[in-house]
């Protein structure tokens, strides 16, 4: 059984599928550490910052929070890149 889904580095050797992020946000407003707090409550937080501060909060479509020690604008970054590429594979010039 293969699976063609495109993971998501979001640092230290961990990732998630890209197609079921939903958004990368700063973890320090008030509403982000409410969501990590509530996440934390219904057991939906994985924490991939391996001891680090952490730096990112990715939401995923099954309400999963994860957080990551990778600013939220390079995890973007590798997202668009991701994009990019799947749309050159859809539709090759």
């Amino acid at each position: 059984m293969s699976c063609r889904c495109k993971l998501l580095n979001i640092g230290f050797g961990n990732t998630v599928v890209a197609d079921r992020v939903v958004a990368i946000v700063n973890p320090s407003s008030a509403p982000m550490k409410r969501l990590r707090e509530e996440a934390k409550n219904n057991s939906k937080l994985i924490d991939a910052t391996q001891g680090r501060r952490t730096r990112s909060i990715v939401i995923t479509d099954s309400n999963h929070v994860i957080l990551s020690a990778i600013q939220a604008e390079t995890i973007s970054q590798r997202l668009s890149a991701d994009v990019l590429t799947k749309a050159e594979e859809k539709d090759p010039k």
